[in-house]
């Protein structure tokens, strides 16, 4: 039966089709509903399919079914994305780029690019566009179950939990139902800061600065002035110069116009000429194209003067919606026309959420950060100070969450267990399914690779052909490969050559097939490191899964705890002096040590299965030695609070924003009853823990993909 509230369960379909085009998932519901819409008495299918084409069009998520997460879908957004764009253009100085592409790439996987080139967009005249490759009308009702078939078959080789070891609860509650980021807006994260404080976006005001130009700046260039000068600046005009007439010539006129050069296009230089009885700005460049690209620190700033009584670095708070750290660092480089690597913060953050986090930059002033305000949809900066100092990888304390889990099934005892478990045990530290990747090629099997010093293999397991839902030029780049091995033929399949696969296929060309190490090495280091870091956790869940199947959650002889940063083993006699909690398990590597009870064999027997020393873990090539860490078994999440709130329409928020509370939005009101229960939790959590495992626990689901395309296309049939 379709019918509400179960019928409102009926978006589960749509997990199986999260990646199939606009056109298969209104083929698909249609071909699913008909039959029982047939079949039912009339007046008895309430969730109608009229309604139910509207909904699809109109979410912005997936639903999940028990034991399956929700997975929003983007392709809605992007009969937006032409707006976004003229509204960018107008506000911004042109760059002739679209900034605003949402990479196909998986977060783990993008590189970033040159300033030019960052959020770089495809072109529609590179690719046929999916719809123009979809041929008008709907399929007949047997090749679409076909089509259905063949995406199912597809996604059968796709990860599970137990794949990546993955198996076990620490609580005994009855899990149930529920949808996890319906709406993007359902999941979002607020930074911990070093001091402790949880990062908001609360103030949009610009410090007060005489040195800082008038905000004149920003329109006294018209957009062919701008587009020349960005032109200029980029090294992509023959001319040497540019000159822009001072139409009002005044002293303040030609002040305002050198200021506004210099804010917007760093790198140029300005004078003033008389040409034939009429005045001129000339910008120019002051150095050559080597001193230019140079990456500026403070010890070594560009020659624009920076007052001596700021600090170097403009700290500001980033909010930002369904987009991650590094596209929106690769953006804001981009329309202020600097390197991405002068902005510096202490944690990336998920995409499919809205975040507020800390960031920091060299040398550009507030009022320019905050002029991005007017240009950028989906972004908000604010709370901006100047320091002295950059921020650091790790140097935050942790992140809070506020997540709403949407429709869900269990009783408020059931909840009230759930949480209490979640407060009170807290919840296996596993690593979550986003860190292994989402086809049937794992990352850990790449990282593998590599420590295996396999090359040839690395090489095959990141450009052949795959199971699994890919972007359309990646599987042709990847057929292409398979039936040429020719890097230039598969890397001009690649409209997007950001991605690992194409900065691969880029050092294969220059340095060769037989010289794969020197080809590998031009992907950015941090994400070279993902694969083999992605294989230390495959192991560390294994054996955290191990070590619970054999103790049980009670700490043992032989388990590790720390002791400042230093592992010490519990002895015999000072096991109760400790609790689970305490107990933490190695990451494999050289400067580790690990339990001395049956555990320490699980490590050694299953890193000689695949053929690798647990004795010597230090590699040929010194980037990928792994020294190792140590990991808490069990994390209990703080400030953990929580409510069943009830409403009728889906689409409504649960919650503020900060950007809600900024403009004066009234909170939310609830009725005492509706048709939908909705259970909002609030957690903090330390670095590099996944709140995917926490919301795990609570609902006792499957957090991967293949299990919920598997659940959700039985429960279509």
């Amino acid at each position: 039966m379709l019918g509400c509230p179960r019928g409102w369960f009926f978006r589960v379909a749509l997990t199986s089709a999260f990646l199939l085009r606009p056109e298969q998932r209104s083929r698909l519901l249609v071909a699913r509903l008909a039959p029982r819409a047939r079949s039912q008495a009339p007046g008895s299918l309430r969730c109608s399919l009229g309604y139910l084409k509207v909904e699809m069009t109109e979410l912005t998520s997936v639903s999940l079914k028990r034991g399956s997460v929700a997975i929003e879908d983007d392709d809605r957004v992007a009969s937006a994305e032409e707006a976004k764009r003229q509204k960018v253009s107008e506000c911004c100085p042109a760059s002739g780029q679209d900034g605003l592409e949402n990479s196909s790439l998986p977060s783990s996987e993008k590189v970033p690019g040159p300033p030019e080139t960052a959020g770089q967009g495809k072109k529609t005249s590179e690719v046929p566009s999916e719809e123009e490759e979809e041929e008008d009308g709907l399929s007949e009702e047997g090749e679409e179950e076909e089509e259905v078939e063949s995406f199912a078959d597809m996604m059968k080789h796709g990860l599970s939990e137990l794949d990546v070891g993955i198996s076990k609860f620490v609580s005994s509650h009855q899990g149930f139902s529920g949808i996890l980021k319906e709406r993007y807006s359902d999941f979002v994260v607020h930074e911990i800061g070093r001091d402790g404080r949880i990062s908001h976006l609360s103030d949009l005001s610009v410090p007060v600065d005489e040195e800082d130009p008038s905000e004149d700046v920003f329109t006294v260039l018209t957009a062919e002035e701008k587009q020349r000068l960005e032109e200029l600046q980029l090294f992509k005009n023959k001319e040497t110069s540019v000159a822009i007439e001072v139409i009002e010539d005044t002293k303040e006129k030609r002040t305002i116009i050198h200021q506004a050069i210099k804010s917007l296009f760093p790198g140029l230089e300005t004078k003033t000429e008389d040409r034939e009885g009429k005045k001129y700005i000339v910008a120019y460049h002051a150095a050559g194209r080597k001193a230019l690209a140079k990456v500026r620190t403070a010890a070594d700033p560009r020659k624009h003067s920076w007052p001596k009584s700021r600090g170097s670095y403009c700290h500001f708070v980033l909010y930002k919606e369904n987009k991650d750290t590094m596209d929106a660092i690769n953006l804001l480089s981009k329309y202020l026309r600097v390197k991405p690597n002068i902005f510096s913060y202490m944690g990336t953050k998920d995409k499919r959420a809205i975040t507020v986090q800390e960031i920091a930059v060299l040398k550009i002033t507030a009022q320019r950060l905050a002029h991005l305000n007017k240009c950028l949809m989906n972004f908000k900066l604010g709370n901006f100070s100047y320091q002295k100092n950059p921020l650091k990888l790790g140097e935050l304390q942790g992140n809070h969450f506020t997540v709403v889990l949407r429709n869900i099934t269990g009783t408020d005892n059931q909840v009230e267990q759930a949480m209490n478990s979640l407060k009170e045990i807290g919840f296996i530290n596993y690593y979550g399914m986003q860190r292994f990747g989402t086809t049937a090629v794992p990352t850990y099997q790449v990282g593998r690779a590599i420590l295996q010093n396999s090359w040839a293999e690395v090489m095959d397991l990141i450009l052949k052909p795959r199971s699994g839902a890919e972007k359309g030029y990646l599987v042709k780049c990847r057929e292409e490969w398979a039936k040429t091995k020719d890097p230039a033929a598969a890397l001009r399949k690649l409209p997007v050559k950001r991605c690992v696969e194409g900065q691969l296929l880029r050092g294969l060309s220059k340095y060769g097939m037989k010289n794969i190490v020197s080809a590998f090495g031009i992907i950015p280091r941090n994400n070279r490191l993902m694969y083999i870091h992605s294989y230390q956790s495959y192991v560390w869940n294994n054996m955290v899964s191990k070590r619970i199947d054999e103790y049980g959650l009670k700490p043992v002889p032989g388990d590790l705890v720390l002791k400042g940063a230093t592992a010490t083993f519990i002895e015999e006699d000072d096991v109760n002096n400790y609790s689970i909690h305490d107990v933490v398990m190695p990451l494999p590597g050289f400067d580790v040590i690990y339990p001395k009870h049956k555990i320490s064999e699980a490590y050694r027997e299953m890193l000689t299965a695949d053929n690798l020393d647990i004795d010597n873990m230090r590699h040929k090539i010194r980037d990928y030695s792994l020294s190792g860490a140590y990991r808490k078994i069990i994390i209990r999440p703080q400030n953990v609070s929580w409510e069943v709130v009830a409403y009728d329409d889906p689409k409504i928020p649960l919650f503020n924003t900060d950007v809600d509370n900024l403009e004066g939005k009234p909170p939310p009101v609830f009725a005492s009853e509706g048709k939908y229960r909705a259970l909002k939790m609030d957690f903090s959590l330390p670095p590099s823990t996944y709140a995917t495992m926490a919301i795990r626990e609570v609902l006792k689901m499957d957090t991967s993909i293949k299990n919920q395309t598997q659940l959700n296309t039985t429960w279509l049939r």
